[in-house]
């Protein structure tokens, strides 16, 4: 049997960042304030923000906290409530929780989308804030949830952490509603291991959320407008601000700085290859009439690193006997549904107090597959996978048969 490849490590980190690694060592400056200017850190937000075309960034310590920044720096008062879809990873609800507000779980049809029926109903409800996860990439109908939100005047906080390079429309995802909010942990496009990053147009909030982060005394001085120029809004933001808010410490670090910045040069390139790569197992797999890749929306061009796709007509017992199957073969398939401490399973937020019952994410996630691809793997690399994917299908489906 060919072996399968491994679907866990990432792409090496360029070369640069092992030289800027290097300076810093020899310097021991880490710590983002230290430099008066031209720290690492201050030029990712710079060069982030200008990628994505926002006006401002902040880099932090995770895609949490900078969701916990971005609910405090809207002044949400405590218990506010806010609405996130069922379907994310627990990260997402904490982060709620952390900002002491309430999540509000709203249903996800079998495309991994907000059912937005649901999500008007429960926008109705006393709802002050919007997260939207586009979980997994999958980007839900955003012409639909921004009109219902401008509507009602409630601003909308993007959890993009399986976006960055996604479009809707052409336009960056994390740039729709007030604050974008990336990852840089290992398994997202762009690895520092751990990291997170929020955009923003809005001085005043972004001001907020800098001095939350930890920008103590007059540090904030170092934070600059776009392109790194001083913004006249952003300094009387800051004098505002400055003393008026606590500080949580969830700065970024120079070094974790170093590791991003030489792979921001590569983005387009891994958006590329990844999208090649999902799409070229997303055709073999919907050959299967027990396999079912849902297509992206006409306004979304995805930036994917990995695949999910439904099992069709199969019972609790086949799902089990294909997730065995698959691992037989070498390929580890999460069945989100399926485990009992899955954290992307909603019912298993037990911090959460009166859990609903959502009973169309429910029975998603009880036959939604997800499988990594590495930009890296190659065609022979990638038919290894969709082979094995269709093999243990086909012998479930031919024992249930027989």
């Amino acid at each position: 049997m060919t072996q399968p490849p491994n679907v866990h490590d990432a792409e090496p980190i360029p070369a640069a960042a092992r030289e800027a690694i290097d300076a810093l060592m020899a310097s021991g400056d880490l710590f983002r304030y230290t430099a008066p200017q031209d720290a690492p850190v201050a030029l990712l937000e710079q060069e982030f923000a200008e990628l994505l075309g926002s006006k401002y960034a902040l880099a932090v310590s995770s895609c949490s906290a900078a969701l916990f920044l971005s609910l405090k720096a809207l002044e949400l008062p405590r218990d506010a409530r806010v609405l996130i879809p069922a379907f994310t990873f627990a990260a997402v609800p904490s982060a709620v929780v952390h900002a002491d507000c309430l999540p509000v779980l709203c249903e996800v049809g079998d495309t991994y989308r907000i059912n937005l029926a649901d999500f008007e109903a429960k926008l109705d409800d006393n709802i002050s804030a919007v997260l939207i996860s586009h979980m997994r990439g999958h980007t839900s109908d955003m012409d639909a949830i921004a009109a219902l939100c401008v509507a009602r005047d409630i601003p909308i906080i993007e959890d993009a952490a399986h976006s960055l390079g996604t479009t809707w429309h052409g336009k960056n995802i994390g740039t729709i509603g007030r604050i974008g909010c990336f990852s840089f942990q290992s398994y997202k496009m762009i690895n520092a291991g751990e990291g997170g990053i929020l955009i923003t147009d809005d001085a005043d909030l972004v001001a907020r959320a800098v001095i939350m982060s930890g920008a103590y005394e007059h540090n904030w001085q170092k934070h600059k407008g776009p392109r790194g120029d001083n913004s006249p809004e952003l300094a009387q933001a800051f004098a505002k601000w400055q003393n008026q808010l606590p500080l949580y410490n969830l700065r970024m670090s120079n070094l974790s700085a170093a590791v991003i910045r030489p792979q921001l040069p590569e983005l387009l390139r891994r958006v590329r290859d990844g999208r090649s790569n999902h799409d070229y197992v997303a055709e073999r797999l919907n050959t299967s009439a027990s396999l079912h890749v849902p297509e992206s929306l006409p306004p979304e061009v995805r930036a994917p690193d990995s695949i999910q796709f439904n099992l069709v007509n199969m019972d609790s017992q086949e799902i089990a006997a294909f997730a065995e199957a698959t691992a037989a073969r070498g390929v580890k398939v999460q069945i989100f549904g399926l485990s009992t401490d899955n954290a992307r399973a909603f019912w298993n937020w037990q911090f959460l107090n009166d859990l609903p019952e959502l009973p169309q994410t429910r029975a998603m996630l009880a036959h939604a597959c997800d499988v990594r691809l590495p930009v890296r793997l190659t065609h022979a690399e990638l038919d290894i996978i969709a082979d094995i994917l269709l093999d243990a299908v086909a012998d479930v489906k031919g024992k249930a048969a027989a």
